[in-house]
């Protein structure tokens, strides 16, 4: 296999080595579910309030949208009962009914009594003036049944004859991370990152419902000049193909269903910036700085909050005023615009950190070797005068240790491909480094909204471990480092809040549902269903009125055709 290519035209270098249509509605209707996350987190514990009635009364409508999540049947949970002072109606409700007190908390399970639903019995005990909610059934989010997360019995992903699994995820110890978020009540998603690179394919089954429409900003190449723009970021069909379709997996792929890689963000969202274009007569794709300035400032427009650039070229020791001062501008406004930046450092040892790696607005991402202590053959190391490489993640073993640094070896990223081309491979390179950062810091955005860029800078480089390569990528260092940064106070006990939740489908709306509730002390999440809607993939926009605050987030989901009929996608609001 090709491990290397060397694809500079006009200056613009990937620095990665290595080799459409939505689903049909039919004839049934689906439901989406999930929760509205507030930022800084979520909780789903809920008081249920009825209009103009005390807190702990009960709504119908949300009593409804509640008991359609899963929970444990026959029970219902009972916050904080008095030890006295209980009103006759509660006491009267609860003559009979078997308590049972969740240790080291002040929650009691409550029995439902036979005969009765769970969602009449709780309806009883808050009109009763007591607090309830379901005893919801939480899915576990530690182990994903991709076959290419390692350890357990999953059999890898092959890849031309022999099976690879994702070592490089142990490496960063992103489990580790995954679960620290959901032991805060996090999010495990990602936040809308555009990846600027050679495009996308979307075909690809583990990108499905994980991109936007995306755009094309090099639809052909002639001579070395980018002419022609169209509103379709496919792959381009020579040079290093399937390079941007590997960067948007290692941040977003499909996680957690049963098949292929698992990705940082388990179910983030990626934009599609095709920036290259395609040279046939040389078999060679390169960009311009028109290109990538006019990618990098539509990225901006359609509200990315990480920017991934695996590519870059050595020019003018990579200083920014000197190597391209348009793009240059635009990283400064990009980086302004509070959005986090980051860039493979460059596939060649001697040249220095490429641009834009080398600007001080981007983070720079070398990759290490098979051993964490040591910088890949081909990694870029800087040149004086130049910043320090920000952080480093694994990037493949390639010809590391031998006398052909650009070669293939069983040590490489397990990845991506084109459908066509077998739809994972194996590749090394900076390029694919840069990904692993990029991903985390879109997973550390969409748990901890109220950080800003900067923050979520210190937190990757200040939760990273040091090794003798320099500082590694460490998911849980990089939660557990956030999560001290954020200060949000949660909203006050008892707040009524106004939720609503639409499905739009190319812009226009297919169905939108208001919900109304309170919210008990520290909750940060209410849930919502949308039902009847046909097969396909929708956006989710939310907005959620709280204590005189509005919220608002938007997600994508999918329900394919034939499936069992629900889909669940969390919104996360800012």
């Amino acid at each position: 296999m090709k491990k290397y290519a060397g694809l500079m035209l006009l200056g613009a270098l990937l620095v990665g080595c290595g080799t459409p249509g939505g689903p049909g509605s039919g004839g049934s209707t689906y439901t989406i579910r999930g929760n509205v996350l507030l930022p800084s987190g979520a909780n789903t514990s809920l008081a249920l309030t009825a209009p103009g009635q005390g807190e702990g009364s009960v709504d119908a409508a949300r009593l409804e949208t509640l008991w359609q999540l899963p929970h444990v049947r026959g029970e219902v949970l009972v916050e904080a009962l008095p030890t006295d002072g209980l009103g006759s109606q509660a006491l009267s409700v609860l003559s009979g009914v078997r308590l049972q007190a969740v240790e080291g908390t002040d929650l009691q399970i409550a029995a439902t009594p036979a005969g009765e639903t769970d969602e009449a019995f709780a309806r009883r005990l808050a009109q009763a003036g007591l607090h309830v909610q379901p005893n919801f059934v939480y899915e576990a989010l530690s182990t994903p049944n991709d076959p290419g997360f390692p350890g357990g019995n999953r059999p890898g992903v092959v890849v031309r004859g022999t099976a690879y699994d994702q070592d490089y995820l142990t490496r960063i110890d992103a489990l580790g991370g995954w679960n620290r978020l959901e032991a805060l009540g996090k999010p495990v998603s990602g936040v809308l990152t555009a990846v600027l690179d050679t495009g996308v394919d979307t075909s690809h089954p583990e990108l499905a419902g994980r991109l936007r429409p995306g755009f094309d900003f090099c639809s052909r190449l002639v001579g070395d000049t980018c002419q022609g723009t169209d509103a379709n970021p496919s792959e381009v069909t020579v040079g290093d193909v399937g390079h941007g379709t590997s960067s948007a997996g290692l941040i977003a792929a499909n996680t957690n269903n049963g098949i292929g890689i698992a990705s940082l963000t388990w179910r983030g969202t990626v934009l599609p910036v095709k920036v290259f274009g395609a040279d046939t007569a040389t078999n060679t794709s390169s960009a311009t700085s028109a290109s990538l300035t006019a990618g990098l400032r539509y990225a901006v427009q359609q509200g990315a909050k990480v920017i991934n650039m695996s590519l870059g070229f050595a020019g003018q020791n990579g200083q920014p005023a000197q190597a391209d001062p348009a793009l240059a501008r635009a990283v400064q406004d990009a980086a302004n615009a509070d959005i986090v930046l980051v860039a493979a450092a460059g596939n060649t040892p001697n040249q220095g950190l490429y641009y834009p790696a080398s600007d001080p607005n981007v983070l720079a991402v070398g990759a290490v070797s098979k051993d964490d202590n040591v910088l890949s053959c081909f990694s870029a190391r800087p040149l004086p005068g130049q910043k320090a490489l920000d952080l480093v993640a694994p990037g493949g073993q390639a010809g590391t240790g031998t006398s052909n640094c650009y070669t293939t070896s069983p040590f490489d990223i397990l990845t991506l491909a084109r459908v066509q081309d077998g739809s994972y491979t194996l590749r090394a390179g900076t390029s694919e480094a840069a990904p692993q950062v990029s991903g985390t810091a879109a997973l550390l955005r969409a748990a901890f909204p109220d950080l800003n860029a900067s923050q979520i800078r210190q937190a990757l480089k200040e939760g990273a471990r040091n090794t003798g390569a320099g500082a590694m990528l460490n998911v849980l260092g990089a939660v557990n480092r956030a999560a001290n940064m954020t200060g949000t106070t949660p909203p006050p006990s008892g707040s009524a809040y106004t939720l609503t939740v639409q499905a739009l489908q190319g812009g226009q709306q297919i169905t939108a549902k208001t919900f109304s509730g309170t919210l008990a002390s520290g909750q940060r999440a209410a849930p919502y269903v949308l039902s009847g809607l046909p097969a396909g993939t929708y956006e989710l926009r939310a907005s959620i009125n709280l204590a005189g605050k509005t919220y608002t987030g938007s997600a994508q989901a999918t329900v394919p055709a034939g499936s069992s009929g629900n889909a669940t996608q969390d919104i996360q609001t800012r």
